[in-house]
């Protein structure tokens, strides 16, 4: 079954009057500052120690160019720089200097599966929430934050900077970006935004992916595998009750386009569970495999209490 976004009136009375269960605003987004104090991005066994506040298992910290001097024996000839060397017709070498801060990288999925809801919140905005407080706590930490937020109409990238204007500019985008829908689902929008990650993510990154992995192909999980490589990576796997557990009765679901019926007799409401349950655990194996953390979220519950149960 393809999940579609739920009709307002797929969610209760109560939760249709309150903004947040669809979208989170900006404001609510910064309000999210104080509770990341409560957010640890790293893991408590730690293999190396960094320049910020914690400890963390990471592959080492990427190098900005710095300057370019003159040629000075001893120096490695994998440094030159030959630009500057054709221009002043002196041999020069480039001079790097090791990153203080670990890029974060936040990579948001906001295809139409994510604008789905029979509990909690829509998929897409705990991912926001999820986000933000990431954001957040990397900023206590002094790291430099940027992202990805990618849908069926397009990826949109940040690259990663330092600072608190940093971390607004991110939220500005989940929120703004959180109005752009297509009404269609496209799983090759999954597939897209995750071979062009390993391109905006740095050697070195901590990337976090929020998603629920639907359509995930051979050719995403490649890229995965690559990004693996060379950065460290959080898979968060964001789920809906109802994609667990179907009730039993009729449910009908929309999208504003087209609508579905399923009858939740219990052949049909087995079958739907086996289905996620298989997609859960290839994503689980998947992130095992190549050395990545798995965290299971479901739009019923707080994405703090998420984050911290995840971090321990």
């Amino acid at each position: 079954m393809r999940s579609l976004s739920t009709k307002p009136n797929a969610l209760s009375p109560e939760a249709e009057a309150k903004d947040w269960v669809i979208r989170p605003s900006l404001s609510e987004l910064i309000g999210l500052s104080q509770p990341s104090a409560g957010v640890a991005l790293g893991r408590p066994t730690a293999k190396a120690l960094q320049s910020g506040q914690y400890l963390s298992r990471f592959r080492g910290r990427g190098m900005e160019f710095d300057e370019a001097r003159l040629y000075m024996p001893g120096d490695d000839v994998r440094s030159l720089d030959w630009r500057v060397t054709a221009r002043t017709g002196r041999p020069h070498t480039k001079i790097f200097q090791e990153e203080r801060e670990r890029p974060i990288f936040l990579s948001v999925d906001y295809r139409a599966s994510m604008f789905f809801a029979t509990r909690g919140m829509y998929k897409s905005a705990m991912a926001a929430r999820l986000a933000a407080l990431l954001a957040w706590s990397a900023h206590r930490h002094d790291d430099r934050i940027g992202g990805q937020i990618f849908s069926e109409s397009g990826s949109f990238e940040l690259k990663p900077e330092h600072g608190q204007g940093a971390v607004l500019r991110y939220l500005k985008a989940l929120v703004e970006r959180s109005k752009i829908t297509s009404g269609s689902s496209s799983e090759g929008a999954l597939e897209e935004a995750l071979v062009h990650l390993p391109r905006h993510a740095k050697p070195g990154s901590l990337v976090f992916i929020l998603s629920d992995f639907r359509g995930l192909t051979p050719a995403g999980e490649s890229s995965i595998l690559k990004l693996s490589r060379h950065c460290d990576g959080v898979l968060i796997m964001i789920s809906d009750p109802i994609e667990v557990h179907l009730p039993p009765g009729r449910h009908r679901y929309g999208n504003g386009v087209e609508e579905r019926v399923i009858d939740g007799d219990q052949h049909a409401r087995a079958l739907l569970t086996r289905r996620f349950e298989e997609r859960r655990d290839a994503i689980k194996t998947l992130a095992r495999r190549h050395g990545l953390r798995f965290v299971d979220a479901r739009t019923d519950e707080q994405p703090l209490t998420i984050l911290q149960r995840s971090g321990r």
